[in-house]
């Protein structure tokens, strides 16, 4: 009988059969994964792009965010689409600015120097300078924002939540919506009676807004609060905001954020109280909206309801 070593020895085991050019590939389920998250990293990086260009986020706040999470989508975009994101600015405009900055095209904004850092934030301040917060406090605090961001969600939680604050009622000519209330939401009027109030000066501020319907925030009641000691919030749109301001230089200005530009048009489409053409005539007056964000005093991104009201809250402290 053979001596079971000598047949180890002849009929060896068989060695693991290689795939050519497979050795060092990372298995299929490894690449898949890293082909997904390739794809959303290159989603996120072009949703901030659009942020940027509809002015939902500041250059600069984009930049803080890249800087402060250097391997973040964010982070990863190359210097030249970040600058070619934020308006007015082309592909001769960029090239001069890289070179001007001394920063080379392939350079990604988590990956910048110290002192390139520096020189990029001095750049972008000095030509789109972020608002400082204003000294000092006012009891009349005006909300705005685009279409959609939220306003009256947002001023309905205040409401419920800081009694202390009284929520100014607006007039209105457009039609109740469903579940809304007379006195409660808006006064709603015919265009006869908006007429007299704006002729009788009973209107601090008015506007017609989305070329449709006229608002106007009625000037009695806020009188009477503000000579009470009570704060005051105006929740209207932009063109109220300015007449208000110009009124009162004290009051406080809050403009109400979208978290970014895709979701305030969900937010409208969501909401489904406008036709297609009427979105997107809204949605035209949101981006010039969001680029007069500048004037107000303070900004409120509306991501979560009740930490936004709680903000704009605060600002009356």
């Amino acid at each position: 009988m053979p001596d079971s070593r000598t047949l180890d020895q002849e009929t060896p085991d068989k060695a693991p059969t290689r795939i050519p050019g497979a050795q060092g590939r990372p298995p299929e389920v490894d690449r898949v994964a890293a082909s997904r998250r390739a794809v959303a990293a290159r989603r996120e990086r072009a949703a901030l792009k659009k942020d940027v260009a509809m002015r939902v986020i500041t250059p600069q706040e984009l930049l803080r965010r890249a800087l402060a999470e250097p391997t973040s989508p964010a982070g990863a975009m190359r210097v030249p689409e970040f600058l070619t994101a934020i308006p007015a600015i082309g592909e001769g405009k960029r090239d001069r600015i890289l070179h001007d900055l001394e920063i080379s095209p392939v350079k990604r904004l988590g990956g910048l120097g110290s002192r390139q850092r520096e020189d990029l934030r001095h750049f972008l301040d000095s030509r789109w300078p972020e608002p400082e917060p204003r000294a000092g406090r006012s009891r009349l605090i005006v909300l705005a924002g685009p279409t959609a961001v939220g306003k009256g969600t947002v001023a309905a939680h205040i409401k419920q939540h800081h009694p202390e604050i009284l929520l100014s009622v607006s007039a209105t000519t457009r039609a109740p919506r469903p579940g809304e209330v007379h006195g409660e939401h808006y006064f709603f009027v015919d265009d006869a009676e908006f007429d007299r109030m704006i002729a009788d000066g009973e209107l601090l501020e008015h506007a017609t807004v989305h070329n449709a319907y006229r608002y106007g925030t009625p000037r009695g009641p806020i009188e009477k609060a503000l000579a009470e000691g009570r704060t005051v919030l105006l929740e209207i749109d932009l063109q109220g905001a300015r007449q208000v301001r110009e009124a009162d230089p004290s009051a406080t200005l809050v403009f109400l954020l979208p978290p970014s530009w895709d979701e305030l048009v969900q937010r409208l489409v969501g909401r489904g109280t406008e036709d297609a053409a009427e979105r997107a005539r809204r949605l035209r007056t949101a981006k010039s909206e969001l680029a007069s964000q500048g004037e107000f005093d303070y900004r409120v991104v509306n991501d979560d309801v009740a930490h936004a009201a709680d903000e704009v809250a605060r600002l009356a402290r």
